[in-house]
């Protein structure tokens, strides 16, 4: 199994502090539009590591918890990078884009992603590079079926279905609330070229709302705040599809397996909703319940200003906290945490 070399970083977070900037909360107009018409976010939340070289997809294979040997040119998937120990430093989408292997990482886990995984490359064929720079990352959600015709001559027919043309790949992403979404990623030349072609079609909404959007299709984005706190099961990556429990090792393989195999998950990520602005509602922020005030029984993992007030979260908490009485930010007699339903139903545990 790859373990991590002496000289590595304790952590992600300590190789590389960078913060992501808080985003204001978005205009009720953008919020309608993606949810009433149609709407398209350039995101600059994310950053792009390519990997090329003929050992690119073997490589990855060892280091990620999803299959890259077998990942198809017409397919995205999922995957997390972990610790030794089996947490996750990050998290990513990854497809392939002709003969590079493309991971979409938070942007503030990039550079230091991007390093530690170079740690590791040895004497394999296999490069990694910063494309953050020349590559633009677009959202797209609600009624956009039609504009996008005119950017590509097909589109992605299932989640995590790919397309590509001269402007990039588009990635069909899990629906939220009900509406289609669809990631758009290419040459940053080639995407401004044609986003006039979205002017009145389209209305362009803020990248927060792309935010509250992933939370609410229950999907969890690992950020500085949150590195190395859970094992992929806490954050549903098993239930997502970001772990192939056949592959062969990676760092961490062993926690991880483990947890699945011998009925150890006893935490998992809700939805949820708390009063309160973005500033104070924060990924990392503990969470206590109402009748064991006294240590902490979950943590915000993902946090976006919601159209109907507060802020929508994903929450890492224990199962047993949501069987009775509440769960609070902050501490015991904190912002009360309104439990909202998942749009994916999660394994029982035993």
């Amino acid at each position: 199994m790859n373990a991590p070399l002496a000289s590595a970083p304790a952590t992600v977070a300590a190789a590389a502090p960078v913060t992501l900037p808080l985003l204001p909360r978005p205009a009720q107009e953008e919020f309608a539009a993606a949810l009433e018409h149609g709407a398209y976010m350039p995101l600059a939340q994310f950053g792009v590591i390519d990997a090329t070289g003929d050992d690119a997809a073997s490589f990855l294979h060892g280091q990620l918890t999803n299959d890259t040997l077998h990942l198809d040119a017409a397919n995205a998937r999922l995957a997390g990078y972990c610790s030794a120990k089996g947490r996750l430093l990050a998290s990513f989408l990854s497809w392939r884009s002709g003969g590079t292997i493309r991971l979409l990482v938070s942007k503030d886990l990039q550079a230091a992603v991007q390093k530690r995984l170079s740690m590791f490359v040895l004497r394999a064929k296999a490069k990694l590079a910063d494309a953050t720079g020349e590559t633009a990352v677009v959202g797209l959600a609600g009624d956009v079926r039609k504009a996008l015709s005119g950017v590509f001559d097909a589109l992605p027919d299932g989640v995590h279905v790919k397309v590509d043309g001269p402007a990039g790949s588009l990635i069909r992403v899990p629906d939220a609330l009900g509406r289609l979404r669809y990631l758009w990623v290419g040459p940053k030349a080639e995407v401004e070229a044609r986003l006039a072609l979205f002017d009145g079609k389209l209305t362009r909404a803020s990248a927060a709302v792309w935010d509250w959007l992933d939370i609410r299709a229950g999907e969890p984005r690992i950020t500085q705040p949150v590195v190395e706190q859970f094992v992929p099961q806490m954050v549903n990556f098993d239930v997502l599809g970001g772990v192939n429990f056949r592959k062969g090792c990676y760092p961490g393989q062993e926690v991880v397996a483990r947890s699945q195999y011998r009925g150890t998950i006893k935490r998992r990520t809700s939805l949820a909703n708390v009063a309160g602005e973005l500033a104070t509602v924060t990924p990392g922020a503990e969470l206590f319940h109402s009748d064991d005030p006294g240590q902490p029984c979950g943590m915000v993992v993902n946090a976006a200003s919601a159209p109907e007030g507060g802020v929508d979260v994903l929450i890492e908490v224990k199962l047993t906290a949501l069987e009775a009485g509440s769960v609070h930010l902050g501490a015991a007699d904190g912002p009360l945490l309104t439990l909202l339903a998942l749009p994916y139903t999660l394994p029982t545990e035993v």
